[in-house]
């Protein structure tokens, strides 16, 4: 059974092993070119045991307390792959993985592993912010003739309106096991950061754009 607070045990983990990093005075640059004063980095869970091991206990049991069904497990390109890879072999389930885009060479194909269509998968992430890259794997998986209604992740942002982007259309669930709410209240209870930082946090993560107009 989860623990009344597992969400914010998970967040604690993040914190602790640095998946969650923070930088007030210089941000950090994203992928995007634009500034943020966090950095989420949910691919080093793999190389703590430990952690990893109790992540994945919690993703289990949340699988099961939520009576979520589903016959394949569907890493996504690349950070989702080892977690659906570790989930299959705990729940002894099939696995595929979906690639970003199809191969321009051999098959073509965009989806690895065997797979029969009418069968329902889960896609599995290690996090998702908007949304927005998902929508692609859930795409591919459909036009496959999967089944799919869930995506699982350790760490959503749950900031956005999900209904402005691709997912809204696609009639599709995010499940996740701590989001920023999660990470405030670990480090407020924690006193990981002062206040100011905090009040800075939340300015970021209530409007990033408009914190990035007045911090680029």
């Amino acid at each position: 059974m989860l623990e009344n607070n597992y969400q914010d045990k998970v967040a604690k983990i993040l914190i602790d092993i640095e998946s969650v990093k923070f930088s007030f005075n210089n941000p950090f640059v994203l992928t995007s070119g634009h500034k943020s004063p966090v950095y989420v980095d949910c691919r080093k869970i793999i190389s703590y045991k430990n952690e990893r091991n109790t992540i994945l206990n919690y993703a289990v049991q949340y699988f099961k307390e939520k009576k979520l069904n589903f016959e394949i497990l569907a890493g996504g390109e690349t950070a989702g792959i080892p977690y659906a890879a570790f989930l299959a072999e705990r729940l002894q389930k099939k696995m595929i993985y979906i690639r970003k885009k199809p191969k321009n060479f051999g098959k073509n194909q965009q989806i690895e592993g065997n797979i029969v269509e009418g069968q329902k998968a889960i896609l599995i992430e290690d996090l998702a912010t908007d949304g927005r890259s998902k929508a692609v794997f859930v795409e591919a998986m459909r036009k496959s003739r999967l089944i799919v209604s869930d995506i699982f992740v350790i760490f959503y942002y749950d900031i956005f309106d999900i209904t402005k982007t691709p997912l809204a259309s696609l009639n599709i669930k995010i499940h996740s096991l701590c989001s920023w709410k999660n990470i405030i209240n670990v480090l407020i209870k924690e006193e990981i950061i002062s206040k100011i930082n905090i009040d800075h946090l939340k300015k970021f993560l209530k409007d990033p754009e408009q914190w990035r107009h007045q911090n680029e």
